[in-house]
């Protein structure tokens, strides 16, 4: 078993030098990979046991080409490079030889290297030292890394060229991080309960509540804040195998992929359950409207408050940055038949239920809710059952979805689902 090191030779040689040796005076055996892309003008002294020249024939080139993209074809060239490393680590991981993987990089090297560490699954032990990850320029690119994968970042704060005393001690640091993490490291254990995903937020937290409460003794359940990067994260693990249910309480996410609001993650977001054979129980907490804030955008034009006229709505603004505007009749449909799609797709449509509450959505669209349009809710529920497969049970339920009771209609659909797969 190894700690695998990443890193360019030609930039950052001093530091992986340092790094290498650390692991090994601690007694690990390190597999330093190169994934020099011709950037650096150092010729370097140090060997590694995987060169570029190995990983850009995994990602389908030679390094040569790779080097005379650089100029008009960065992108693709960095792209290959990624995939060879992540090729290289993901066949050191299965053979059985990786315990725990690190990396000093400054931007392209940051990419690179977060492509392979995200192959690997939750539990490894990843540790990231760059000088590239704080720039808010780049926050949304990092979320798609960070959001999906315990991947631990060292911040370096200056640049990690040359051997300088600041560089060292990063170095020293990561080595004996990342050493830690694998001494330490225990496989995830699986509890004796069965392990249930469950989505949620703040307009649907008594619900979630009620559910997590009547589910607390026989289930170990896992929470994901709904916000479009939690959403993704569930998906993520879902699909791992990791959940024996899922309960998607707010799968707006999709939605807000549809109208471009700001909680959208993708439209993958119904794919969770898609090969496996778990209770997927979803409401559809979320659909009743789009985020759309900050407030100032219906001010400058922009161009989601335009095209979709959410000025001429009903809107909640809970603060100068968080703004919600109801979905319409048309949206609803529009989503309903969105969803209805994805979920007749699933091959094991028995245990794919829906279970909607008829007095609202979520805490806004109750009676006397900012948000509350009866008609609106009334056209999703009548297009869902227009569009979805007879086969996928819908349930409906004379509440609304804060309450107890919608909360034991989502817990006697979970039962029935889990007595499903025993028959």
């Amino acid at each position: 078993m190894s700690i695998i090191v990443i890193g360019m030779l030609d930039e950052r040689e001093e530091a992986l030098k340092v790094i290498k040796n650390r692991i090994e005076r601690r007694g690990h055996r390190s597999i330093l990979i190169d994934v020099s892309i011709g950037t650096g003008a150092i010729a370097s002294s140090l060997k590694a046991d995987v060169n570029c020249e190995d990983i850009a024939r995994m990602g389908g080139g030679t390094i040569e080409q790779i080097k005379g993209m650089l100029a008009k074809e960065r992108e693709k060239a960095t792209s290959m490079v990624a995939e060879g490393l992540t090729k290289k680590v993901t066949e050191f991981y299965q053979a059985g030889e990786l315990q725990g993987v690190i990396a000093i990089a400054g931007m392209t090297g940051t990419f690179i290297s977060l492509t392979a560490m995200k192959s690997l699954p939750f539990g490894v032990p990843k540790l990231l030292i760059s000088s590239v990850t704080a720039m808010p320029a780049y926050a949304n690119k990092l979320a798609d890394y960070f959001g999906l994968r315990d991947i631990t970042v060292m911040h370096s704060v200056v640049d990690t060229v040359g051997l300088n005393p600041l560089v060292k001690t990063l170095a020293v640091n990561g080595a004996n991080a990342i050493c830690g993490m694998v001494e330490g490291w225990e496989p995830i254990k699986k509890e004796k309960k069965p392990s249930v995903a469950l989505t949620e937020f703040g307009f649907c937290d008594k619900g979630a509540h009620y559910v997590r409460e009547l589910l607390d003794k026989d289930y170990d359940i896992i929470s994901f804040h709904a916000t479009g990067l939690g959403d993704r994260a569930a998906v993520d693990l879902v699909s791992q195998g990791f959940f024996e249910a899922f309960i998607d309480l707010v799968p707006a996410s999709f939605s807000e992929f549809l109208f471009g609001g700001n909680r959208a993650s993708g439209p993958n977001r119904l794919d969770a359950a898609l090969h496996t054979s778990i209770p997927y129980i979803l409401a559809p907490c979320g659909f009743d409207m789009i985020s759309c804030g900050p407030i100032d955008r219906r001010d400058k034009g922009d161009p989601l408050w335009i095209s979709r006229k959410l000025a001429e709505r009903k809107i909640l603004i809970q603060d100068a940055i968080r703004v919600q505007a109801r979905t319409s009749v048309e949206e609803m449909e529009t989503i309903a038949k969105a969803t209805a799609e994805k979920l007749n797709q699933y091959s094991n449509k028995n245990l794919v239920k829906f279970i909607i509450p008829q007095k609202g959505f979520s805490s806004l669209s109750v009676e006397g809710g900012a948000l509350y349009d009866p008609i609106a809710d009334k056209a999703f529920f009548e297009a869902l059952r227009k569009y979805l497969n007879p086969e996928i049970k819908i349930v409906m339920v004379d509440t609304n979805i804060n309450t107890p009771e919608f909360a034991q209609a989502i817990v006697k659909a979970l039962q029935v689902g889990f007595e499903s797969i025993k028959v």
